[in-house]
């Protein structure tokens, strides 16, 4: 690898603000989700960029939650950063703020999880530097990255639950109680 072997979350991390329009609202008037994930997959592939000094594509969304709505007129706050690097994929999390910029109000809306693929010149996937948690937030997202991989992985068919270690001993300790 060319590059630093490592990197931390915090080198990857990207802000975005976004005004909602009425073009991107419902009919409620409220920020459309179609359009709050879109700025959110943006954000995540410049994170992903920063962190492999690559393009990537998006390989998975996971636990996008709606909290609360975002109205029309506010701005939308979106930080994204890598917090797991595996060969070519990055776990990258984020969080999303409304805030009413006329009262001063800062609303937590949403978070989610993307998961990124690392590509060279030719489309293939590439390695990426592993990340190291500077901070305990840091350190938790990290360690539970690998559970969430797995389940991932689990549910496009693509490892066999009996072979999800990380995750079965998730799911072993719930049992316990």
């Amino acid at each position: 690898m060319e590059e630093s072997a490592f990197k931390y979350p915090s080198e990857s991390l990207v802000i975005i603000n976004e005004l909602v329009l009425p073009n991107d609202t419902n009919y409620f008037g409220n920020l459309m989700g179609g359009r709050l994930m879109y700025w959110m997959d943006i954000a995540s592939g410049i994170a992903s960029a920063k962190h492999s000094n690559s393009k990537g594509m998006t390989v998975s969304v996971d636990n996008l939650s709606f909290k609360n709505p975002i109205r029309l007129g506010n701005n939308v706050h979106i930080e994204a950063k890598v917090t797991r690097a595996f060969r070519s994929s990055m776990e990258i999390y984020l969080k999303v703020w409304e805030e009413d910029l006329l009262n001063q109000k800062q609303n937590e809306t949403n978070e989610a999880y993307f998961t990124f693929v690392a590509l060279d010149e030719n489309r293939r996937p590439k390695s990426v530097p592993r990340i190291v948690p500077q901070t305990e937030e840091e350190l938790l997202q990290y360690e539970g990255a690998l559970q969430r991989r797995q389940l991932r992985l689990v549910q496009a068919g693509k490892l066999n639950i009996e072979d999800a270690q990380e995750l079965m001993t998730l799911f072993d300790s719930y049992r316990k109680r």
